[in-house]
């Protein structure tokens, strides 16, 4: 496969960009197209043993910031979002990776692949965390305020995505909500249930986070606020809940040993982990964001995956992997035909 990686998009860019399409280039034997001001791609990529790999480097003379708004995005076609995406709308890349400014990414991809017809908003969708089964979440920030039809829109791109690419049939659809009775929520939220309940998909209700938590829904829909902040408290709480566990192992090392293992993070950095069992080495996965990568923003005509903006190279490899797995599931073609597009 072809994949474009915006080497300019993390917060560190661009060395966990470069490194993490090294390393996908090297698992995978893809070629993998870095895009950015090309001096400073070549000058990172002469740090790793790149013989036999598939690395093309596409200049790209301007960069869009975490600063820059809609416009911006507009009037910098030759930054390294835009002229990414513009790879993959002419056919020459097979899905776009970045950590860079979601809403830079969300715009160039309206700008520059457009909307799949009859799509009136795209959804970013996520694997949820910290669910004992999986979870795609979505929306989790590209449409803020949605109209209930875009929340069923959003619900058809999800459970499509995993059937397909999950392997999951007939795919469970979830409303986040405040209570689980139909009648529960904003106006916005009962007039997507009923929209919902009529849909033809698999609707089980309304869902709370505790229900999201266990697993009781594989698609769960909500607009991009109310999302971004579940996702967000969510790594907020597991970020607290391993700061405690950090401290109390300090303070009781050998009756606390069994509870800081489960810690992102501390593999490396404390004695006597050979001890981990593989359930709490599952535990240090599923707490960690760059296992999985990114989202996925799903009501686009291309791939596109949207990473952290905090990703090392581990995560942006990871954001290759999902961009790579949803071109070989026909993701793209597969939504479109279960629209009727």
């Amino acid at each position: 496969m072809r994949i474009v990686v915006d080497a300019f998009g993390s917060d560190a860019c661009p060395v966990p960009d470069v490194e993490g399409a090294v390393l996908a280039a090297r698992k995978w034997g893809d070629e993998i197209l870095l895009v950015g001001p090309e001096e400073r791609i070549r000058a990172e990529l002469a740090k790793y043993r790149t013989e036999g790999l598939s690395l093309r480097v596409v200049h790209a003379p301007e960069v869009l910031t975490m600063e820059d708004h809609a416009e911006d995005v507009r009037r910098k076609t030759q930054s390294s979002i835009r002229v990414g995406l513009q790879l993959v709308q002419k056919g020459e890349a097979d899905a776009f990776v970045s950590a860079g400014n979601t809403i830079a990414v969300l715009s160039g991809a309206i700008f520059d692949l457009r909307r799949i017809p009859g799509i009136h908003r795209p959804a970013l969708g996520t694997l949820y965390p910290l669910s004992n089964r999986r979870v795609l979440l979505l929306d989790i920030g590209a449409t803020a305020d949605p109209r209930p039809e875009y929340l069923v829109q959003f619900a058809q791109m999800g459970a499509i995505y995993v059937e397909r690419v999950w392997g999951i049939a007939n795919p469970r659809v979830g409303l986040l909500a405040n209570g689980e009775e139909e009648e529960k929520g904003t106006l916005t939220l009962r007039e997507t249930h009923h929209l919902l309940a009529a849909s033809g998909l698999n609707f089980v209700g309304n869902v709370e986070p505790k229900e999201v938590v266990h697993g009781h829904a594989d698609v769960v829909v909500t607009d991009g606020f109310t999302g971004n902040i579940m996702l967000k408290t969510t790594e907020a709480a597991a970020s607290f809940a391993a700061h405690l566990l950090k401290s109390e192992f300090w303070q009781k090392p050998l009756s606390k040993v069994g509870l800081v293992l489960m810690i992102p993070g501390l593999v490396l950095a404390l004695p006597g982990l050979a001890l981990l069992t593989p359930a709490f080495q599952r535990l240090v996965r599923r707490m960690d964001y760059a296992e999985y990568g990114g989202a996925l923003l799903l009501g686009v005509e291309g791939v596109v995956i949207v990473g952290h903006g905090r990703s090392n190279a581990k995560a942006i490899m990871n954001a290759i992997r999902q961009g790579r797995e949803a071109v070989a599931a026909q993701v793209l073609p597969t939504i479109k035909a279960g629209l009727g597009v």
